[in-house]
């Protein structure tokens, strides 16, 4: 399949500068904290090659860091659920749909379908980037908790942005 490249250039360059200008800035009671830029490597096609999507990854996650001034906290996740990625489609989807739909999204694979995907990636992301972040297992609790609430948020965000933005 063909993919317009000049299209992931923007989700990337959008997904950063929305990420830090707007949802870095947006934290709620000091815990909650949504995660919009992975969207990127979300919706990025599914036939996308391995080493490709792991040097994506690691890109996107590289350039947070640069804005955020989190030496490899970023990267590190992105490049984690860059990894786990095509093992999480081959656990959702056929072969055969992998081959038919060209990227995944809501319209071609389904509400459940796509929440699930989404879910399994954001938990991941998560779950890796706070407990790199906290470097402990103090405060164990505090730190669960602030996976699930922005897991929830970013989770929330990220399926809407598929009615929102990409709806054709």
């Amino acid at each position: 399949m063909v993919i317009n490249p000049v299209k992931y250039i923007i989700i990337f360059v959008v997904s950063v500068i929305l990420q830090v200008l707007i949802f870095n800035k947006f934290l709620i009671a000091s815990v909650v904290a949504p995660f919009m830029y992975i969207l990127f490597i979300v919706l990025l096609p599914f036939d996308t090659p391995r080493s490709l999507l792991l040097f994506l990854s690691l890109g996107l996650g590289f350039t947070v860091d640069i804005f955020t001034n989190t030496p490899g906290v970023h990267a590190s996740a992105c490049l984690l659920i860059g990894f786990v990625r095509p093992g999480i489609l081959g656990l959702l989807t056929s072969r055969e749909t992998l081959d038919s739909v060209d990227s995944p999204r809501v319209k071609s694979m389904g509400f459940n379908w796509f929440a699930t995907y989404v879910t399994f990636l954001v938990v991941i992301h998560h779950l890796f980037l706070f407990f790199i972040e906290a470097f402990t297992f103090q405060g164990f609790l505090i730190t669960l908790l602030r996976v699930v609430l922005s897991s929830v948020l970013s989770i929330i965000l990220i399926v809407l942005s598929q009615f929102l933005i990409f709806r054709n």
